[in-house]
């Protein structure tokens, strides 16, 4: 069945949904796309030409059969009010952020409960996301499914429990931020080295593959995992980084908290 899509706020969660559903060859036909930002709208329009972009318009995309709310935690109070009175009883709300629980939201939207929440994963861009899943208990098992199959293009969409969805958005929806900058500063380095790119993106790919396949499958013990490889040459560092973890993440983690 074809639904029709809209998308509260065009920023990075609706690029990355719909570079995932056009590298799929599965862009709905109808998508409308908000956003207080025109650039931001020029950027997906670009993008996605036979997409519909509305300016500070969130009741435009609220008319739409499944509705995605992709904003920030503080900006969903008020957009709640201002969209409660246009979604169609049959129609289903998503949320992509963290914090607003599922019985905040049918709250703010004045009892409505066709509701779903989901942490999305950047690596959906190219189809490989880990993007965890909640329904409401008025959600119907057709519908679920129907956005399970929408949610397909873009890789693994377990279903969870809504206490869970917070701490998926520490590990995988924020995670690749904590390794990206340090693996594009190793393959550039070992490029300067002389091997050449190709060679260099198929090697840290199995590299990166093995080492958490080493982490899940040898069956050792951390200490033992990390004493395999004799030569640690940021081993000095390893503290100090380890710190930074628990300095950075822990109070995010008491913040997007519901």
């Amino acid at each position: 069945m074809e639904y029709s899509i809209g998308f509260i706020g065009g920023g990075r969660i609706a690029q990355i949904f719909l570079t995932g559903w056009q590298r799929a060859g599965r862009i709905p036909a109808q998508v409308v796309v908000s956003d207080t930002n025109a650039e931001v709208l020029a950027l997906r329009q670009r993008q996605v030409p036979s997409i519909v972009t509305t300016l500070a318009n969130n009741r435009m995309p609220a008319g739409s059969d499944i509705v995605f709310l992709a904003l920030h935690p503080p900006a969903i109070g008020p957009t709640l009010a201002e969209i409660r009175d246009v979604l169609r009883p049959e129609a289903i709300l998503i949320s992509l952020a963290p914090k607003w629980t599922l019985v905040r939201l049918r709250d703010g939207l004045g009892g409505f409960s066709r509701l779903a929440r989901v942490i999305p994963n950047a690596p959906s861009l190219v189809g490989k996301g880990y993007n965890p899943v909640v329904f409401s208990a008025d959600l119907p098992q057709e519908d679920r499914v129907e956005i399970l199959e929408l949610l397909r293009p873009f890789g693994q969409a377990p279903i969870t429990e809504e206490w869970k969805l917070e701490a998926y958005a520490i590990l995988t929806g924020m995670g690749p931020t904590y390794f990206w900058f340090q693996l594009y500063a190793l393959r550039d380095l070992v490029c300067q080295f002389g091997l050449p790119e190709p060679e260099v993106t198929t090697a840290l790919r199995a590299m990166l593959e093995g080492a958490m396949d080493t982490i899940t499958a040898s069956g050792l013990a951390p200490e033992q995992v990390m004493d395999l490889i004799p030569v640690k040459p940021l081993a000095e560092e390893e503290e100090r980084i380890t710190a930074l973890y628990h300095q950075k993440l822990e109070p995010l983690y008491q913040k997007i908290k519901p």
